[in-house]
């Protein structure tokens, strides 16, 4: 006697070897003997052997006609076998009725389980919602087939194509584009980002790495909607001097000026006058609401994206030969000793008498004509040679602080893309890439005054108990970062009791709020804190700070990610094959003439600051990897003006890896589950 059962959702059939009255014991053709309930014993047989039923009963059941089927079937629950005797004849044996079993249990969407080889057939409506849905599977997975074929021969079908960024970054899982994807990938044994970029989907290495930022940050675009530019309702009083600003020719949101006052009498008035949205820009309006969108401008060679409108920017802005809203901060300042006396904030129209420009004068303003040893032909000679002493006091008594000069031994380097004229570049356009040291004599007064106006800023409005949005770094230690929040803190990298970020309101958000609250204290004084648009613990200055870091650092990671591309593109537009470069740490290597850290084979057992030769055996624009070794040793004669930490700074930054994508391919498939940055301010 034969016994076929169900075991754990599987059919098996052997010799019954003993019965008792709950329990059968059987032996399988494997020799094992197994003990079964006799609950789960669904069919009794002598003939034939439990190895020629499977083989019989199997192709038999895959003849079985579904629909058939389910219309010879009862409308109440039957069994198995009561199917056989209805589908094939009154005499069903052990064959036909195992055939039923089979196709019964593998047709769920036919027929529904109740009990041990007992049945139920399902609606109608049932059934045929399931076959639709099995119908339109089929379909997706032939669409699938054909996708994939198409990407292994060197065609990219285009829904990939207009996917293509979320299905490497954000994939739906379970879209087809996906699925053909990694089934391309698993069967041509490629990496999805080289399959596609053989079957021509990635077309040009700049569109991708640019259509991937705003694919992630402006899904919907960058074009501004109409917007109206309020004006400033104030009536300011006109400033009695006029201003200067000090930037790049490429630069059009110009933020900042200075002004000199009462040079040769013994006390000196030093200005610094910021641009000033916020007389006219109000929380919660409709600018403010697209500033809070973006959070930032965002730079890259030969291009930017502004936060704010272009004709909103323009309004605003500190334009030569123009009287603009400011909010200025002077200073009195001790003409001989440099000691600053005192300070006072003002809401005022400034007159700004030129925008000086960095590129132009750089080389004509120099250390020795502001110190007087050179011929200083160029504007506001006197009112620069002053604010150069002034920004080297101050440097120095930060330093102080600090308990550590700050270095600028590396450049910090330009890039222009020649004929682009501010379009949008598209990647092939001629760059160039001009060295300008840090810590030079324009850079150094800007930097400094605008220091000195965001911590006095800063310490003010801990003063009058309004809130404001503050950077702090509590040491100098290796690792301890910059962080922003509410609480005036001590800053240890700029050297300074609090820092704030109030400069720069017509491209960074957080200057903007710092500015509406500073706007408070300048109108209300000692009850600013009740007029301020943020009050202490407002929940919103915290949404804020989470949302602006997010944004900043996503915007810099790209700005590192796009001057990279340039500078390979810079490398193979010149033909330069070898560098020379310093050694930095784990067998990454510094270019000592070009913003680029890269890996190079032999670096690894080379001392930090050691000066090498490096060759360059490949690049890839996509990635943004380069192959190199170090070919030899050079001397090490500027190797020892290298400041430890600037060999390490930015080395994240700047060193490029593979791609992190979001698509997974695994051995059996998915796995479900202004034209240029501005000058850089010391650290902070």
């Amino acid at each position: 006697m034969f016994a076929l059962f169900e075991d754990a959702g599987k059919f098996l059939a052997g010799r019954v070897m003993s019965e008792a009255d709950s329990s059968v014991q059987i032996e399988l053709d494997s020799g094992k003997r197994v003990k079964v309930k006799q609950a789960h014993v669904l069919l009794r047989f002598e003939q034939p052997q439990p190895s020629q039923l499977f083989a019989a009963a199997q192709p038999l059941a895959t003849e079985i006609d579904l629909d058939l089927a389910w219309e010879f079937a009862p409308d109440d629950e039957f069994g198995f076998a009561d199917l056989a005797r209805e589908y094939f004849d009154a005499k069903a044996g052990p064959v036909e009725q195992t055939a039923a079993l089979l196709r019964l249990f593998e047709a769920p969407h036919y027929f529904r389980r109740t009990g041990k080889g007992r049945f139920r057939k399902a609606p109608a409506e049932t059934v045929k919602a399931a076959l639709a849905a099995i119908e339109r599977k089929r379909q997706q997975q032939a669409q699938i087939e054909q996708w994939a074929q198409e990407l292994i021969e060197g065609r990219c079908p285009t829904p990939i194509k207009e996917q293509l960024y979320r299905i490497l970054f954000k994939p739906d899982k379970n879209a087809l584009e996906y699925k053909a994807v990694v089934e391309a990938a698993r069967r041509s044994h490629q990496a999805p980002l080289e399959l596609l970029k053989r079957a021509g989907a990635i077309e040009n290495a700049y569109q991708f790495h640019w259509r991937r930022f705003l694919f992630e940050h402006f899904p919907k675009g960058y074009a501004f909607a109409p917007v109206e530019t309020p004006p400033v309702k104030d009536e300011l009083p006109l400033a009695p001097q006029s201003a200067f600003s000090i930037d790049d020719s490429s630069t059009t949101e110009i933020d900042d000026a200075l002004s000199v006052q009462g040079l040769g009498s013994g006390t000196v008035v030093f200005g610094v006058h910021i641009a000033a949205p916020g007389l006219a820009i109000s929380p919660g309006s409709a600018l403010d609401a697209i500033a809070r969108t973006r959070y930032s401008t965002v730079y890259m060679p030969g291009y930017k994206i502004t936060m704010l409108p272009d004709e909103v920017v323009q309004a605003y802005t500190l334009l030569e030969g123009r009287d603009c809203p400011a909010v200025s901060i002077y200073f009195t300042v001790d003409e001989s000793t440099l000691e600053i006396r005192g300070s006072e904030t003002r809401l005022e129209r400034v007159r700004i008498a030129s925008n000086l420009r960095h590129d132009q004068l750089g080389e004509v303003i120099t250390q020795d004509s502001l110190a007087g040893r050179a011929v200083a032909d160029y504007p506001f000679a006197a009112e620069l040679a002053f604010a150069f002493r002034l920004a080297q006091h101050l440097k120095a008594q930060r330093e102080i602080v600090r308990g550590k000069p700050e270095t600028f031994t590396r450049p910090d380097y330009s890039f222009k893309l020649l004929g682009n004229d501010g379009r949008e570049p598209d990647g092939s356009e001629r760059v160039q890439i001009d060295v300008r040291r840090r810590g030079e004599p324009l850079d150094l007064i800007v930097a400094e005054a605008m220091i000195l106006a965001n911590s006095t800023w800063g310490g003010w409005l801990a003063e009058l108990s309004v809130p404001g949005i503050y950077r702090s770094q509590p040491s100098l230690a290796p690792g301890i970062k910059v962080r922003m929040s509410t609480k005036p803190l001590p800053h240890a990298g700029m050297g300074v009791k609090q820092y704030t970020w109030a400069t720069s309101p017509l491209r960074r958000y957080v200057d903007l709020v710092n500015q509406w609250q500073i706007i408070a204290c300048a109108r209300h004084g000692r009850t600013a804190a009740l007029a301020a648009p943020f009050k202490p613990k407002d929940a919103d200055l915290f949404s804020i700070i989470s949302a602006f870091d997010a944004a900043y650092t996503a915007y810099n990671d790209f700005q590192h990610t796009i001057e990279r591309y340039w500078t390979l593109r810079y490398l193979a537009q010149e033909g330069w094959s070898e560098l020379a470069a310093t050694v930095m740490k784990d067998g990454l290597v510094r270019a000592e003439s070009l913003p680029l850290v890269f890996r190079a084979l032999g670096a690894e057992a080379l001392p930090r600051g050691v000066r090498v030769r490096v060759r360059l055996t490949g690049m890839d624009e996509l990635t943004l990897d380069v192959h190199a070794s170090v070919v030899e040793r050079l001397p090490d004669e500027t190797a020892a003006a290298q400041a430890p930490e600037e060999l390490e700074e930015d080395s994240e930054e700047l060193q490029a890896g593979p791609l992190e994508l979001a698509i997974d391919v695994g051995e059996e498939g998915a796995s479900e589950g202004d034209n240029s940055a501005p000058p850089a301010a010391p650290a902070g």
